[in-house]
């Protein structure tokens, strides 16, 4: 159903959702946002997003419309605000799928006809708060939404001196069970990449520092002192992908660590799948100001029964139940990252009862009927006087 910007817009009533993050372009946020879409009845949202390479082919799969952007990034420019607003059905609902910055553009989407907007904030929201000019904006932007969901506890922390303490409402990602689970396809990738039956540690996710895959690199050493068979298995793509391959070089771990790149959308359950141990210890950095909101894969690990290794920034506590699900560590730490790897690695049977947990956890936490139901509420109220829907997903 995907279409580029300048196509009529039919005369259904829809949802709009104006996202920078969206697939195929990969990661927590894009998740999130997709699953959020997806969650609503058939043609009832359209999507205006950026192009990103392979949005034809993922657009015509989705049971609801997406235009796109002609460029690959969205900022609240006037080009942006008049393709949204015409985007924008009268007494409709505009979803911001993540407040800062595109949520400046509200009072035009109120100027085209919305009466209702929503925004999500993530971890950079959080970030934006603790800066003098950008709280100002951030300020701005909550005045002029009916809703402003966050994450968990930490980001409500972050934001809730900037945003009106009643427009604030607790939306977290849900996961799609019958999508990421046990057997999802992880004997396939491990003969792909030679992995054989090798206890692999798996980290899924984008290739920035934050995420820690450099300090998974300094720790490996140590963990296959006591583990020499472990291979460590880095999926995504980004930035610091050459930095991550030097590293496997320079430190001869060529043979026990492989850096995949992007990988399909639709193929990431399958990788999840081929891992014993997820690992991404985030860690925040300049200063409080780059900080992991939640952290998505966490949860998406846990449903495909492995045991979590996270890092203590931000909210990434929030996606792990320490000692129960997998352990929370200190991302700065490459002996605390190397400890607890090579503790899960040496203890199949401490690790799969982790990974049991955790996925029961899913199945009655954090499922996207839940997330789904609660979503449909913040849209389906009328008034900015009715305040949020009570109770946290």
């Amino acid at each position: 159903m995907g279409r580029d910007e300048g196509e009529g817009v039919g005369a259904a009533k829809r949802t709009l959702i104006v996202t920078n993050d969206f697939p195929p372009r990969a990661g927590g946020i894009q998740a999130f946002v997709h699953g959020l879409a997806r969650s609503r009845p058939p043609g009832s949202v359209v999507v205006y997003a950026p192009r990103w390479k392979g949005c034809e082919e993922f657009d015509a799969r989705q049971p609801y419309e997406v235009v796109r952007h002609p460029s690959s990034l969205m900022l609240p420019t006037r080009g942006v605000a008049r393709r949204a607003a015409g985007l924008v059905e009268d007494g409709g609902t505009v979803v911001f799928g993540a407040a800062a910055p595109l949520g400046l553009l509200a009072p035009v989407m109120r100027r085209a006809g919305a009466a209702r907007v929503v925004m999500l904030t993530h971890g950079h929201e959080a970030s934006w708060a603790g800066l003098p000019v950008a709280r100002g904006l951030l300020r701005r932007i909550g005045r002029d939404a009916d809703v402003v969901t966050y994450l968990g506890e930490y980001t409500r922390r972050r934001i809730a001196p900037v945003i009106p303490g009643t427009r604030l409402v607790r939306l977290a990602p849900g996961v799609d069970t019958a999508v990421f689970h046990p057997g999802a396809g992880g004997d396939g990738v491990r003969r792909s990449l030679g992995l054989g039956d090798r206890p692999v540690v798996v980290c899924v996710s984008r290739l920035v520092p934050r995420k820690g895959q450099d300090m998974l690199l300094r720790a490996w050493p140590l963990v296959l002192r006591r583990v020499p068979s472990a291979a460590l298995l880095l999926v995504g793509g980004g930035p610091s992908r050459q930095g991550l391959e030097r590293a496997v070089a320079r430190g001869g771990l060529s043979g026990s660590v492989v850096v995949t790149g992007s990988v399909p959308w639709e193929a990431l359950p399958s990788y999840y799948d081929a891992g014993d141990v997820f690992a991404m210890p985030c860690r925040s950095r300049v200063g409080g100001l780059d900080v992991e909101g939640l952290g998505i894969v966490y949860l998406e690990a846990s449903a495909t029964g492995l045991p979590v290794v996270a890092g203590s920034s931000g909210g990434a506590p929030d996606a792990v139940r320490h000692g129960e699900t997998g352990l929370v560590v200190d991302g700065t730490s490459h002996t605390a990252v190397a400890e607890a790897l090579a503790g899960l690695l040496s203890d199949p049977v401490r690790a799969r009862a982790m990974g049991e947990r955790g996925r029961a956890w899913i199945e009655e936490e954090w499922r996207w009927d839940r997330v789904a139901t609660r979503f449909a509420g913040l849209l389906d109220m009328t008034s900015r006087d009715e305040g949020p829907a009570a109770g946290p997903v």
